[in-house]
């Protein structure tokens, strides 16, 4: 550890979002982690009090944990800000842009980088136009396959990845049961990687990318949280171009968001070796099967080390 203070955090874990068990699992491992480096952890359930008893017992940091829209959607963090509490993770300017899925892809493929071509529609679009007449115009705009998701939300609730037309309107039912906009995105077929990127305070640096490879073929809820259902490379089998190459664009898109501390890109690379941006994670699970601590392990880190660094960053950024 390079900073030697020993500090008192407020890790935040659960909530009532869809993705609770998830996060109380990261929570769990990241308080875990802070006590191995010597700091003191406390583990707390967001409820109607949760603002009072951190302004009351003042952390010196709170880890919010939270994943899902308590977490994500920058609210949390415009409120812990304006008390003056330090915390780890990304500003709410940043969050709002990372938990809206068409709004990242937008501003990263204004400044160029690759994106599969989507659309993103209100549920009151299929009211208001027709639904035969949109899944149509879905259907002959992105073409198939395509990749159904959820425009706000993770841990791949709500996705569905279809080859035919046919499929298209249940994928769109599944995506409307978690967010009101759904985002329909060509499919690419390649290599999927997830790149995470970590500043302790020296800018920001892409840790060796994890490659994903699910035994179902596809990276679901299941395939992310049960042990044996996905196969992991960590470092990801590509060549060390390629793995470059995914680094660089993991840390723009980061730097293009305004994202802080930690963050995870998810990408895939196609045949030809083009890295495509499909999500960014400013909140990416640490759970004992989550992408970012494999990442991690493989940079040599320590996990307990890189957290104890990241909570002193987050009280003192300069």
């Amino acid at each position: 550890m390079t900073d030697s203070r020993k500090l008192t955090i407020a890790v935040l874990a659960g909530g009532i979002s869809h993705e609770r068990d998830v996060s109380l699992r990261s929570g769990r491992r990241v308080a875990d982690e802070l006590t191995e480096a010597g700091h003191t952890a406390v583990l707390r359930d967001p409820g109607a009090g949760i603002l009072d008893w951190i302004v009351e017992t003042a952390p010196d940091v709170v880890w919010p944990a939270l994943h899902g829209a308590s977490g994500e959607d920058g609210a949390l963090q415009a409120l812990l800000r304006g008390r003056g509490i330090a915390y780890v993770g990304s500003h709410p300017e940043a969050a709002i842009l990372a938990w809206s899925k068409p709004t990242a892809k937008a501003l990263v493929a204004r400044e160029g980088i690759a994106t599969p071509e989507w659309l993103a529609l209100p549920r009151e679009t299929f009211t208001e136009l027709g639904a035969g007449a949109v899944l149509g115009e879905v259907a002959r705009t992105i073409g198939m396959p395509a990749v159904v998701k959820p425009s706000q939300g993770g841990s791949a609730q709500g996705v569905s990845i279809i080859d035919d037309a046919s499929q298209l309107p249940r994928a769109m039912v599944d995506a409307y049961t978690y967010s009101d906009v759904a985002l329909i995105e060509r499919k690419v077929e390649g290599t999927e990687l997830a790149v995470t990127v970590v500043d302790t305070g020296d800018g920001p640096r892409a840790l060796p990318a994890v490659e994903i490879q699910p035994l179902s073929g596809v990276y679901s809820f299941e395939a992310r949280y049960n042990a044996g259902e996905t196969t992991f490379y960590a470092p990801a089998r590509v060549s060390d171009e390629i793995a470059e190459a995914a680094g660089r664009t993991a840390v723009a898109v980061h730097e293009l968001l305004g994202l802080r501390h930690i963050s995870r890109i998810d990408l895939i690379v196609d045949a030809e070796g083009v890295a495509w941006f499909l999500e960014a994670n400013m909140l990416p699970g640490l759970t004992e099967t989550s992408l970012a601590p494999l990442a991690i392990e493989a940079a040599g880190l320590e996990l307990s080390d890189l957290y104890a660094q990241l909570a002193a960053t987050a009280i003192d950024p300069s």
